[in-house]
């Protein structure tokens, strides 16, 4: 029988999945530093995550074998770290990789001296390979320490510049032009793939932050050729095999520039933010792909990401059994068998193929065209190919529910989960489904009751236990989603916990010489370095989130110091902006914000809720809602009353109002002509 290492007493999925290595693994903690400096010895910290296909790969071939479990034990203190529980430690050793000049990626490896600070790291090394560095790192550490101790010193000293002198931000520039907005799309529409969607080559990643720009810079310029690369990347998307043609949810990202093959694993924070880009993309074209994606993703997340508290799951493993893909893929006879007669059609329809159009003989299911083209092309009416294809997800479902599933990781993130909170929240406003709203609203409630850590947050939530104090990010998105809330309710009570949270990150978290938001709170863990997020990931920068949160509840809470410090932001990081767009590309939205004064529509009466509901189907991403049927305290609805007892609209610019209006035609009107 196996034994246990210390992981086993972890929550990380992650980390308990090498809870039974015969490597002596920590957790990253004070036990294992401490024990790092009485040896002496130097300290392997291994970084991944539970959905990574080659962190499971390199625990297989290197972690689970005895004899090179028996060399680091014997030379290292081996530290397992899970990146989405600590995506600080994470973010620190993943720059000193970037300053050894190697690309990053996970499994991350990297080696530090008993003072916790990086000299040499990498990412997956084959198991001889692996062995060889082992062995080399601890004869070097052995015999030369003064020159790895001098080296770890200069990485340190790196990974502690700040952000803003590491890009060479040496002064502000807080004149947002229309010039500069411009040259900033320009830059940025260099990198369209004009063919397939996105940007550049393979590998892809969905990265909405480009899209949620793109349409903002349709919104603000008529710029018809920023509208059709969203729109043929959206619907490339959905076509594609990274999309789950039978389930809904996108995985994490297309191996090919053709969106055909996916790299398996589904996450969360994808799939939440997909809702969100196709809820508004549908509200700009009416497109009804758009619209089928948003409702079959949300039934994805309802069904295997969501727990009975309201709660959602991090991820879904790329593997099953061992291989990659294998609960999604299918062989033409066996849909054969499945399908009988409508075989044929359904494999015209997903382009399914008798050699297969992926590895092994097996089929990835995707699309080349739409429903209608599709219809036309068969002789067949709309109606009928969408009962087909309903009839033959069911059937396929039917089929994959007795497959042996892809591992869940079942620990819940406040970031990620404000994230779809966000997600469901943009659903109910442009499809008005009560649906969405209901899961908004239990997943709101779970995390105002679970995640609260005095009067902050914990970052991570597992087995009815919060843990791990917040980062920035759960700040920021969770702020984000409850002002998102409030707009689409007119409930108070998620604006009140919106800006509770903002004056706790301000006073925990801002760099007042900088003007920026360190990622930790300042009483959290102290590390080598405390760093600040600028730059966009798959996640936006949580720095240009909070600079969009400031913006906003400056005018929701008549706060000029929010907009204040929003507008320093913005211009701290504006020559990176304008330099490196498709990096920044949440800060680019918010600079759209800047560029014309932001509409406060007020609505009040009884039917303020019915109004707000047909607001939300159009793209207004410029403007902050408020309403009520009673009183309010909000400044924005302050000795606002309903004229000649009829519901009422304010549109205001600017602490300047239009004349008031009784329809939403009215209002939409004095909206345009702005």
């Amino acid at each position: 029988m196996k034994t246990a290492n210390r992981l086993l007493h972890e929550s990380s999925p992650y980390l308990l999945q090498h809870a039974y290595n015969p490597v002596d693994w920590y957790p990253w903690g004070e036990e294992a530093l401490q024990k790092a400096k009485l040896e002496q010895k130097p300290i392997l910290v291994s970084i991944g995550y539970a959905a990574c296909h080659w962190c499971h790969v390199m625990e297989h071939q290197s972690f689970e074998k005895e004899e090179i479990a028996q060399v680091m034990n014997e030379h290292f203190i081996c530290i397992k770290v899970d990146r989405e529980e600590r995506p600080d430690v994470d973010q620190i050793y993943m720059d000193a990789i970037h300053a050894m000049g190697i690309q990053g990626g996970w499994p991350l490896n990297v080696f530090l001296n008993s003072e916790a600070k990086p000299f040499y790291g990498g990412t997956y090394f084959s198991p001889q390979h692996w062995v060889q560095v082992l062995k080399n790192i601890a004869e070097a550490y052995q015999n030369h320490r003064e020159e790895l101790d001098n080296s770890a010193e200069q990485f340190a000293q790196h990974i502690n510049l700040s952000d803003l002198h590491k890009y060479g931000l040496k002064q502000s520039e807080s004149d947002f032009s229309e010039k500069d907005f411009q040259q900033l799309y320009h830059k940025f529409s260099l990198r369209f793939d004009t063919v397939r969607g996105g940007m550049g080559k393979a590998p892809k990643f969905p990265m909405p932050v480009n899209y949620f720009f793109l349409l903002r810079y349709y919104h603000h310029t008529n710029q018809q050729a920023a509208l059709e690369q969203t729109i043929l990347t959206l619907q490339e998307m959905a076509l594609g095999g990274i999309y789950d043609q039978v389930g809904g949810g996108f995985a994490r990202y297309s191996v090919d520039e053709d969106w055909l093959v996916p790299h398996f694993e589904k996450m969360l924070y994808d799939n939440g933010q997909l809702i969100s880009l196709y809820a508004e993309a549908y509200s700009v074209t009416k497109n009804p792909l758009f619209k089928a994606v948003v409702y079959e993703t949300v039934a994805f997340v309802q069904r295997e990401l969501m727990n009975e508290e309201g709660g959602f799951y991090s991820s879904l493993d790329a593997d099953s059994e061992g291989e990659e893909g294998k609960f999604y893929v299918f062989r033409q006879e066996e849909l054969a068998e499945i399908l009988g007669g409508e075989e044929p059609l359904f494999s015209r329809y997903y382009n399914i193929t008798e050699e297969g159009n992926w590895e092994h003989g097996v089929n990835i299911l995707h699309r080349h065209i739409t429903d209608e083209a599709f219809a036309a092309q068969e002789n067949l009416e709309i109606p009928v190919l969408q009962k087909l294809v309903a009839d033959w997800k069911a059937k396929i479902m039917e089929v994959r529910e007795k497959r042996v599933r892809p591992g869940l990781d079942g620990k819940i993130l406040t970031s990620w989960n404000a994230l779809m909170l966000k997600g469901l929240t943009d659903a109910f406003k442009v499809f008005g489904d009560l649906t969405f709203l209901n899961l908004a609203l239990s997943n709101a409630t779970f995390l105002k009751n679970k995640v609260r850590n005095g009067k902050g947050l914990f970052h991570n939530y597992k087995n009815g236990k919060a843990s791990i104090p917040g980062f920035l990010e759960d700040y920021a998105l969770l702020i984000q989603a409850y002002i998102s809330l409030y707009e689409v309710t007119f409930s108070e009570h998620w604006l009140m916990e919106a800006q509770r949270l903002t004056e706790y990150t301000i006073q925990n978290f801002l760099d007042t010489d900088e003007q920026l938001f360190y990622f930790t709170d300042k009483t959290a863990e102290k590390l080598i370095a405390r760093k600040k997020e600028i730059m966009d990931n798959v996640i936006p920068a949580s720095n240009s989130v909070m600079g969009i949160n400031l913006h906003f509840l400056s005018l929701l809470f008549d706060v000029p110091q929010y907009m204040e410090l929003s507008d320093n932001m913005l211009a701290k990081v504006k020559p990176l902006l304008i330099k490196e767009p498709s990096h920044l590309a949440n800060w680019a939205s918010l600079y759209f914000l800047k560029l014309k004064s932001t509409a406060e529509i007020a609505i009040v009466g009884e039917e303020a809720e019915t109004i707000r509901q047909q607001l939300g189907s159009y793209f207004y991403p410029n403007a902050v809602v408020v309403g009520t049927t009673t009183e309010s305290d909000l400044p924005l609805l302050q000795d606002r009353e309903p004229l000649y007892e009829q519901t009422t609209i304010f549109v205001c610019y600017n602490k300047a109002c239009q004349l008031p209006v009784h329809t939403l035609v009215e209002a939409l009107e004095q909206l345009n002509n702005i």
